[in-house]
């Protein structure tokens, strides 16, 4: 696949304070450590200090995918990981059902890439790229369906439990469906036969996840991470009790997401009294503090302080962060640098920085993930046929039609000219009036504005008649939108792996690792 290049802002589909960090904008800079560009990584690495324990985290590893049996490229960083000298690039995603939305792809792609890159600028050390599945996550209604062929593929099921410890026997049916939609091509058949393993050989969503997602990116020695464990829960162990008693973290990300606020951005989360889940089987309820009890919500357990000292003590494993405190236990076991997030990510990130600095944990270089459209060959020669350059896709739909009717008319349909000259006629009869009562100049003005007007609905209306004479060439022109931006969004955001594989098999996922640019600041566009 061949790769284009254009700036985040030319796609019109992100938010202000992304494209003012990207832009490197100086009232932000209160809210991150480092730049994302080698530069930032450079002093990132220099002063890493980190307070984890890594041959506990390589042993929770190697647990972790003993039944795996991956590749000689994990296994070798896995093992690195214990060395002082090697350091993580992370990505973190909920266990969408079949891997979600393309954008989960181009998160471990960029991360994979970043490794890279660093390997190459910084050969004495070494860099594992690292998927954290956010197994403890609990809103199974948010992963649990698939957009594939304009359908949605769900999976029914009933749960309050951590996502990640969620069985499997329910899912056989959506397993089918995805298989109904994969056919019978070379491509189509090794997809589903992965899919198959992953979901229907093992018993719980984290395992079926880190099985398919292993297989896909295992070639590029990508480790997946599973921190719903005790002995990683056990280095955490002294913030969660500090954090859950002292109400630390509600403070100073309160302070941060207005000082974010004041600057004119939109924050994207918000944290309470307590950023804490309790965590037992099939349950992950808040835990609140009310009549001087530590209370985990909708259940009939409560702790005094000294109790909640002994069970974190005892059961760090039934802790589990929020949205907010995710990010600082991913640091604590992590010897990581970077994170890879998409944008409201690194919105997010930024609220957290001050609570960071107040655990004196590192915080980690914020990069934006790759973006990317691929537009098929049917979409890019009805662009080109159309008279559009692949950049002209990111226009609104009728703001593409506009220029289509007005490149492709010979007819009247501007009446600026005439408004013009109708204005200056209504402004000589407004001196004029002036002169024989002052009075009358309003009445003139009255009716300016209202010939104005009729002039601007006659315009609208010869436009509108030109449109239906040039019917097939817009409705292409919808067709080709709505092809690429599915729902009026881009395509990343709505779009399953399932046809770019079952079209390019391989090729999509290695033309992905060849194109994307992590430090490049741009998005791309892949063409076939």
């Amino acid at each position: 696949m061949q790769a284009k290049y254009i700036s985040y802002q030319e796609t019109g589909s992100f938010s202000k304070l992304v494209l003012d960090y990207i832009n490197n904008e100086e009232q932000l800079k209160a809210f991150y450590s480092y730049r994302p560009d080698m530069e930032g990584l450079a002093n990132a690495i220099e002063n890493r200090n980190f307070l984890g324990n890594r041959e506990t985290l390589v042993k929770v590893l190697q647990n972790q995918y003993q039944h795996l049996q991956p590749n000689k490229s994990v296994t070798k960083n896995i093992e690195l990981l214990g060395l002082s000298n090697t350091f993580t690039v992370t990505t973190g995603h909920q266990l969408n059902l079949f891997t979600g939305p393309l954008y989960f792809i181009y998160k471990i792609v960029t991360t994979i890439n970043l490794a890279i890159e660093l390997k190459m600028a910084h050969p004495d050390k070494n860099f594992v790229p690292v998927y954290w599945m956010a197994t403890e996550d609990h809103d199974f209604d948010e992963i649990n369906h698939v957009s594939v062929d304009e359908k949605n593929i769900s999976w029914i099921q009933t749960t309050n439990g951590a996502t990640g410890r969620l069985s499997t026997k329910t899912v056989a049916a959506a397993v089918t469906a995805y298989k109904g939609y994969l056919g019978i091509s070379k491509n189509g058949k090794r997809i589903a036969k992965l899919v198959e393993q992953a979901y229907l050989q093992h018993d719980n969503l984290a395992d079926a996840t880190r099985f398919l997602v292993n297989n896909l990116f295992e070639k590029y020695g990508l480790v997946i991470v599973n921190a719903d464990d005790a002995q990683l829960k056990k280095q955490f162990a002294n913030i969660i009790t500090e954090d859950i008693i002292q109400h630390n973290s509600a403070k100073n990300i309160e302070n941060s997401s207005k000082n974010l606020e004041d600057l004119g951005y939109k924050t994207q989360v918000n944290g309470r009294d307590i950023n804490f889940f309790y965590l037992i089987d099939n349950l992950r309820e808040r835990i609140i503090f009310e009549k001087g009890k530590y209370v985990v919500n909708h259940t009939d357990i409560s702790f005094t302080e000294e109790t909640l000292k002994a069970e974190i003590e005892s059961h760090p494993e039934r802790f589990s962060p929020n949205v907010v405190m995710r990010p600082m236990y991913q640091e604590v076991i992590l010897p990581n640098i970077a994170y890879i997030g998409g944008g409201a990510e690194v919105a997010y990130w930024m609220q957290l920085k001050a609570n960071f600095d107040f655990y004196k944990v590192d915080f980690p270089v914020l990069l934006l993930r790759n973006s990317a459209i691929l537009i098929d060959k049917r979409s890019a020669q009805n662009l080109y046929h159309l008279g559009f350059s692949l950049e002209d896709i990111f226009l609104p739909v009728e703001e593409l039609k506009n220029i289509w009717v007005k490149r492709n008319t010979t007819a009247l349909l501007s009446l600026a000219d005439e408004t013009r000259a109708i204005n200056s006629i209504f402004d000589q009869i407004k001196l004029n009036a002036y002169k024989i009562d002052k009075t009358l100049s309003v009445s003139t003005d009255t009716a300016k504005q209202r010939t104005n007007h009729l002039l601007a609905n006659l315009e609208k209306k010869l436009f509108r008649a030109e449109k239906r004479k040039h019917e097939t060439a817009l409705l292409q022109i919808e067709h080709v939108k709505k092809r690429l931006f599915p729902n009026g969004t881009l395509q990343e955001r709505i779009l399953n792996i399932a046809p770019m594989y079952v079209n390019y098999g391989e090729d999509f996922l290695s033309s992905c690792i060849e194109n994307f640019e992590p430090l490049g600041g741009d998005f791309t566009v892949l063409l076939p």
